[in-house]
């Protein structure tokens, strides 16, 4: 089910997400595409196609037919031969944020914090930044991307997954789309138990426009997530995977230790366990495997993967880190 209205959410507003002196940054970066892709509408890059943009790019031989005006008649004089100039084109990419609100993605402080610490590198320690809610943090990350791909007068759509569907803001270019992006992502909530992989086999088969796609989720799936991101790249689309987790979800508290009763945020199933150093040891040994298979996967296939840890200062991240990713620039 595809529900394309705004969420809900009376008290949200989109100032929970950034503050304007954030946002003048951001209007100063670009999304990256390692391969361009034709848009119907001219942007702000250039575009692997010739086109009648005023930049000079190359030279062809004419072949009857062609346009004489676009003939080189200097060149005719010098060397008695018909070339036609070809110029550089501007063209718009599609940019695609997909973002997991499943009810997993509800761990740690919902309050976004602002003018973070020191830096930190993403997927690193602690950094001595405050730990904050995965889907706020993942929120905010989505929210930033979207605004850039705007601010570069991109195709923009973003999706959210939960167990209602999904929640799409529509195609739009221009930032004068910018507050209602900002507004729609404020508003989405965490909810139930979603199937990734579906999710994004589904995003993949009616999306029309691929193009540079952003996917933001814990993956915390039975699947793996690995089939969604498969359907995703064989549509076309060029992959950056931001696999958020809390930090204790990397590395469990020893203050765990003990008997506890574990209980599951997406199904409400719960379960008795008593926690040592044995099973934490375990739960790191489990936890490698896991990450490492879906990284590896990512690393096979060519996909742009980053493991994110919701205690690094998120300016940093978006600010430095994407853009020694090949993310931004």
């Amino acid at each position: 089910m595809v529900n394309t209205a705004t969420p809900g959410g009376a008290n949200a507003t989109y100032t929970t997400l950034f503050d304007a002196n954030f946002l003048k940054k951001l209007e100063r970066l670009s999304i990256i595409s390692r391969k361009l892709r034709a848009g119907r509408l001219k942007g702000e890059r250039r575009s692997v196609r010739r086109g009648n943009s005023v930049e000079f790019a190359d030279y062809r031989n004419y072949t009857p037919g062609d346009d004489l005006r676009r003939v080189d008649w200097n060149a005719y004089a010098r060397l008695e031969r018909l070339f036609l100039k070809l110029f550089q084109e501007e063209e718009d990419i599609t940019v695609h944020v997909l973002l997991d609100a499943s009810k997993s993605m509800d761990w740690g402080d919902k309050e976004p914090v602002f003018g973070l610490g020191a830096p930190a590198v993403p997927g690193g320690g602690s950094g001595g930044s405050a730990d904050q809610n995965k889907l706020v943090y993942a929120k905010r990350t989505a929210a930033a991307l979207g605004y850039i791909g705007l601010s570069g007068f991109d195709r923009l759509t973003v999706a959210a997954f939960h167990r209602g569907g999904i929640s799409r803001f529509a195609p739009v270019r221009g930032r004068g789309h910018a507050v209602n992006l900002l507004r729609f992502i404020a508003a989405l909530q965490a909810g139930g138990e979603t199937d990734l992989d579906a999710s994004l086999r589904a995003y993949a088969a009616h999306a029309r426009y691929p193009g540079v796609c952003f996917i933001l989720s814990d993956f915390f799936t039975a699947q793996g997530g690995t089939d969604g991101l498969a359907a995703l790249q064989a549509a076309g689309h060029e992959l950056h995977v931001l696999h958020i987790l809390a930090p204790a979800e990397v590395h469990p508290e020893v203050a765990l230790l003990g008997d506890l009763r574990l209980r599951d945020s997406e199904t409400g199933q719960t379960q008795e366990v008593s926690i040592d150093s044995g099973l934490l040891d375990l739960y790191a040994e489990k936890f490698a495997a896991w990450q490492g298979a879906l990284e590896g996967f990512c690393r096979r296939r060519g996909i742009n993967y980053m493991q994110i840890t919701t205690d690094n200062p998120f300016d940093e991240l978006v600010l430095h880190y994407l853009r020694r990713r090949g993310v931004i620039s």
